[in-house]
Parts: C-alpha cells; structure tokens; sequence
C-alpha cells in the first residue's frame, strides 16, 4: 500500500505494474485477508496503525474483486481506470507534438507492437499492450524463465517508450508540461 502510495505519485507506470502484481498476490492467497495478513502485512516492519491501515486497503482490493469478479483474472476498475487515462494522455502528447523525443521512440516501437498485437490477438490500445507485454516479461523473470534476444530488444525498447511516458505524465500532471502551446 505505501509502496502503491509512493509509486503512483513518482512513477505512473511502474505503479500499474505493481498494482497488476498485489492482484495476482491477493489470487494467490485466495483472496484470504487472513492469509495475506499473516504472510505479507504481519512480518512487514512497520507500525501497529500502519498495519491495521494495510490490512484495510488489501480488505478493499478483496472486496473490489470479488464485487468486479476479477477473482481469477482481469483487472480492478481502478487499474483499467489508469490505463484508460495513460492512453487519453498517449493521444493527447502524440498530437500535441510537445516532445518529439516521445514521439520518436513511439514510432521506433510500432514494429514490436504490430508483432505483439499479431502474437496476442486481441483489440486493446498501444498502451495497454506495452503494459501487458512489460507485465508478461516481470512475470517470466520471477520464474527465471529466458526470453529470446528479439523479446529482450522489444522490451528494452518498451521499457524506455514507457518510462518517458511516465516522467511527461507526471510532468502533465505537474503542469510543468503544456500540451495545448
């Protein structure tokens, strides 16, 4: 929670991606606010009140998952919320025109997308599938499982498009980035 608290202020995207992992986290303890307690909130170094306030927030993610019926797969609202709106800010920046890096490194990265779009076969916007990919290599790494060499050029490529996205949202979100000059 105070992990999720921090990123999203700093970094946008890496708080999705750590927002993706507390949902599959809460499945893999089945959704057991016990279970999670004992395991994650109770050896966590912090203080009583801290603790009662993270195990509030994970009774929440709980809640919001089996009311959303996300308890297997899928993403909470509130997640997709973010995806909706980086990619609202994408389209804006890429019209905009205010950084031309951004959009040099969005076009450098259209060839992994279109082969990540033919691989998927699914209809979801450039964002969320740089997200999904990024989410798909996190998870191959916590299992040590190798990716190829072109895999590994997509994601670094990705990974530079998506942390420029993230440091001019938060510009935006700042108003230190004027898109509409």
């Amino acid at each position: 929670m105070f992990i999720a608290q921090r990123l999203k202020k700093e970094n946008i995207c890496e708080y999705l991606l750590y927002m993706w992992q507390i949902e599959d986290l809460i499945r893999a303890f089945q959704l057991n606010i016990d279970l999670i307690d004992e395991n994650i909130i109770a050896p966590y170094p912090i203080s009583e009140t801290e603790k009662r306030t993270m195990y509030e927030w994970y009774e929440s993610l709980i809640d919001m998952m089996r009311k959303e019926n996300v308890q297997e797969k899928g993403h909470l609202q509130l997640n997709k919320n973010v995806i909706i709106d980086l990619n609202d800010f994408h389209e804006l920046l890429l019209q905009s025109g205010a950084d031309s890096e951004y959009n040099h490194l969005f076009y450098s990265i259209l060839p992994h997308l279109v082969q990540l779009r033919k691989k998927a076969e699914v209809n979801i916007n450039d964002i969320e599938l740089c997200f999904n990919f990024l989410y798909g290599i996190m998870m191959l790494n916590l299992k040590k499982e190798k990716i190829s060499d072109e895999t590994a050029a997509a994601q670094k490529d990705i990974s530079k498009f998506m942390a420029l996205l993230a440091k001019d949202y938060k510009l935006y979100q700042e108003g230190e980035l004027d898109l509409y000059k």
